[in-house]
């Protein structure tokens, strides 16, 4: 661990992280970063990136020493849809974990990304969870987003916060959802009693949108898709169950009735779309897997 200690004697109004950049040889990136962890104080306090500083202004830095990863990177096939010196999107098979857990230490979505980018991956998610922006379920299908540096981190994590990072999915829900497109705008926080799950509550909660728009109708089930305006866990799958259409599937907040084409829940993330850290709008599209298409028919069927 790295401490440093810097007394502003520049122009007032200057940015903090762009000071710091300017006064050390860390890059703008890992100072905005350094700030988000708390680490970055100003006469005592805790500084926010943009704080405006003015002369006298005592800085202190604590920068944490880093840590090797700990995994062990493994040749398992990836589905690369497009991939560049910055980032990589890749097409997650249903059933594949996305990082390392407990029951879950190899043969994830993680090690196999280790293996095929080697030392070029964003270290912002920490050691467990390097070059992940955002994250999929084990049993959600779709495109999923890595960052092979902290700068296209960064950039691509700020469009998450500011809302116009695009991410549309499409499942197929219970019920028949009557009305042809709707938003579903309620607050997601842990459980009060069952710890692993999610839940629509105002405690200790955060904001969270999804708007729906029905494709198709069956009676039984309903095909939908479905654009996340925040990125909470298992937002779709409990704002789905929120309003009495869980998604088909899902034994943890839906019917404990089994699927068995299905292994878990029906969705799908088939839309993504973003500012590359070049400033190209970049957008990429990925088809209906084969089990989402077989139960697709077998709605349409009348035998599901």
């Amino acid at each position: 661990m790295e401490k440093i200690e810097l007394i502003f004697d520049g122009e007032n109004g200057c940015r903090l992280d762009a000071y710091i950049t300017e006064n050390t040889d860390m890059s703008r990136s890992r100072a905005t970063k350094l700030c988000e962890e708390e680490g970055v104080l100003v006469n005592g306090k805790i500084a926010n990136k943009k704080q405006k500083l003015k002369s006298g202004d005592k800085i202190e830095i604590t920068v944490f020493d880093a840590v090797e990863y700990d995994l062990e990177p493994q040749n398992i096939p990836l589905s690369i849809v497009y991939e560049d010196n910055d980032l990589l999107v890749v097409n997650k098979p249903k059933a594949m974990v996305v990082h390392p857990a407990a029951g879950n230490e190899s043969g994830t979505l993680v090690n196999a990304v280790m293996y095929h980018c080697g030392n070029s991956l964003s270290g912002i998610n920490g050691v467990l969870r390097p070059g992940i922006v955002h994250r999929i379920d084990k049993n959600t299908s779709g495109l999923l987003m890595i960052a092979k540096n902290d700068d296209a981190h960064i950039c691509l994590s700020e469009q998450i916060k500011e809302h116009s990072f695009q991410r549309e999915y499409e499942a197929v829900v219970y019920g028949n959802i009557k009305e042809d497109s709707g938003t579903v705008d309620a607050p997601i926080g842990r459980h009060p009693v069952k710890r692993k799950q999610m839940a629509v509550t105002d405690k200790n909660s955060k904001e969270a949108v999804t708007h729906f728009t029905v494709l198709e109708r069956f009676g039984n089930f309903t095909h939908v898709r479905l654009k996340l305006e925040t990125g909470r866990t298992h937002q779709i799958r409990v704002h789905m169950a929120y309003i009495g259409h869980p998604v088909a599937g899902d034994d943890v907040y839906g019917p404990k009735k089994v699927i068995s084409e299905l292994s878990g829940q029906c969705l799908h993330a088939k839309h993504l779309g973003f500012v590359h850290p070049n400033g190209k709008k970049m957008e990429f599209e990925s088809e209906l897997p084969e089990y989402f298409i077989k139960f697709l028919e077998k709605c349409r069927s009348g035998r599901a």
